[in-house]
């Protein structure tokens, strides 16, 4: 399975991290909130507001002599994952997730100091048997970007979350999102495409979790203007890229990322994160 792509690591919008005061902590209590009744915001109001950094990763796993330089940037290697996350939590971050970003960009709804958003792709096993419950330890919860396809299969490469594992990190309180059913290009959807990368996989997730699936992330990091009123549509509420500028009309679904890349210390992830948002 082709993993998400995205080489430009740089802030494109300019505005600097949402509350960049320091507040040590390791726990995080999510607040629950009702989005049901918030309006969305007009864009540019959206767009003034100071960006909540966000992380995707993909695999968490030590380096074999058989990935390639290019693989390597989307595989942390475990421990220097786990010093990932201790930089976060020794630095004062704290995680939220999409419900929290959605009332913030919209109503400018509080967040916590030093927010930022985690997020996994791929459904790839390590995120349920090492990132979990690294996360759990520091009080930690994330966004799981969920392949269809891949649920419960095992790879040449690489193995996959099964139901049932999607299910608990569902029950802990972590978010289950749509990342299509294969990963096809969404800039290419066109006819049968968007019942089978997008209704179809939600319904499953749904099925899965027992829950609404409302947020999105596109394949590679790859969007295009057309395909958001397909989002809209079917009651996506935001939806995330990988680091390019986002829309002017619809910047609740061109939402920033960054990939954490293999190659990056904590150090240098702490740098990313300043530089990026």
């Amino acid at each position: 399975m082709a993993g998400c792509q995205s080489k430009s690591q740089s802030n494109t919008n300019g505005n600097s991290t949402a509350d960049a005061s320091a507040a040590p902590t390791t726990t995080e209590e999510t607040t629950k909130i009702d989005v049901s009744n918030i309006k969305v915001a007009d864009a540019k109001t959206i767009l003034e507001r100071k960006q909540v950094p966000i992380l995707c990763y993909h695999q968490v796993r030590n380096w074999k002599a058989t990935d390639g330089k290019v693989g390597k940037d989307y595989i942390v290697e475990i421990q220097n994952f786990k010093d990932q996350m201790k930089m976060l939590a020794d630095s004062g971050y704290h995680t939220i997730l999409p419900d929290q970003l959605y009332a913030y960009l919209n109503t400018g709804a509080k967040l916590p100091t030093k927010p930022i958003m985690l997020t996994f792709d791929d459904t790839d096993l390590d995120q349920f048997t090492i990132v979990n419950p690294t996360l759990k330890k520091l009080g930690f919860k994330a966004v799981y970007f969920i392949m269809t396809v891949s649920i419960g299969r095992k790879g040449k490469f690489v193995d996959y979350m099964s139901s049932d594992q999607i299910k608990k990190l569902a029950d802990e309180g972590n978010i289950i999102g749509s990342h299509t059913y294969d990963h096809k290009n969404f800039k290419k959807y066109a006819g049968k495409d968007w019942e089978e990368q997008l209704d179809k996989p939600t319904k499953r997730l749904e099925e899965i979790t027992g829950k609404k699936i409302d947020v999105f992330a596109y394949p590679f990091g790859l969007w295009n203007a057309e395909g958001i009123p397909e989002l809209k549509k079917r009651g996506f509420r935001m939806a995330f890229q990988l680091s390019t500028k986002r829309d002017e009309k619809d910047p609740l679904f061109t939402i920033r990322r960054i990939i954490a890349s293999g190659y990056w210390s904590p150090k240098t992830l702490s740098n990313s994160i300043k530089n990026s948002f």
